[in-house]
């Protein structure tokens, strides 16, 4: 499923948030954006996910959904947002149990399947209070795969992690869009995520955020690393892009 936007502006209490933001999101592409913060990047994502409504312009989801989809539209946050009452399984079935028509047995061998393609086979049984973060939101991403979305709506799902558990999950994430080429939009401040996981890197302005530019990665996803010259040159490129707007936001930020 392609997602197409066009015009997308949007504002609060007269404060203009986003202007005129135009992306064609390919099927099986994943799109990073990227900004100093307070551009927008996650507002934009909520409307994208229809948790917000844009003020001006239109998002449209463009072609079918997966066969079998249950919800075209997933959101995987940074927060891991698990119940610490529910087991890892009962994390992830939370996610089915609004759906009647799946059986009881259907619904024990999505669980299998999503744990097991996530690494989480063995912690089927385990609270989340015995789980490391990296395996909390793995937890998070077996339970968005449950539904096998057209979507995956990304918001900073890493930055609550250390570098080496980070990268674990980079690789994670690569793997599983290798054995299945899902659609994502992923936000991040994290510009080595962004060049490892995007094929294409949008760069938004200051507020009001605006693209400034989209940056497209040759090398396929699968064959980067982190010395890789050309990712290194594109992640100085988008500093170089950033870095002003970057202090004048924080500045912003700061004195209010």
């Amino acid at each position: 499923m392609q997602l197409k936007l066009s015009g997308v502006g949007k504002s609060y209490g007269g404060l203009p948030v986003l202007s005129d933001i135009s992306l064609d999101i390919a099927s099986g592409e994943i799109l990073c954006l990227v900004g100093p913060s307070g551009c927008g990047k996650s507002t934009l994502l909520r409307m994208i996910g229809g948790l917000e409504l844009p003020d001006e312009g239109e998002i449209l989801q463009v072609g079918a959904p997966p066969e079998g989809s249950l919800n075209p539209l997933t959101f995987i946050f940074q927060d891991f947002a698990l119940l610490p009452w529910r087991s890892v399984a009962g994390n992830v079935s939370l996610a089915l149990e609004s759906h009647r028509a799946i059986s009881r047995a259907e619904r024990a061998a999505i669980i299998a399947d999503v744990l097991s393609r996530t690494k989480l086979g063995d912690f089927a049984n385990a609270w989340p209070k015995q789980l490391s973060g990296g395996m909390k939101q793995r937890v998070a991403i077996a339970r968005a795969l449950a539904v096998r979305p057209a979507v995956f709506l990304m918001d900073e799902p890493l930055s609550a992690l250390d570098a080496q558990t980070r990268d674990i999950l980079m690789d994670d994430l690569i793997e599983l869009w290798s054995r299945e080429r899902f659609t994502a939009v992923y936000v991040t401040h994290n510009l080595q995520e962004a060049v490892r996981l995007g094929h294409r890197i949008a760069i938004l302005s200051r507020r009001p955020g605006k693209i400034r530019r989209i940056i497209g990665i040759d090398t396929p996803i699968g064959a980067r690393t982190h010395q890789d010259p050309e990712l290194l040159a594109i992640q100085e490129e988008l500093w170089g892009l950033m870095r002003e707007e970057a202090e004048a936001a924080d500045k912003e930020l700061t004195h209010g």
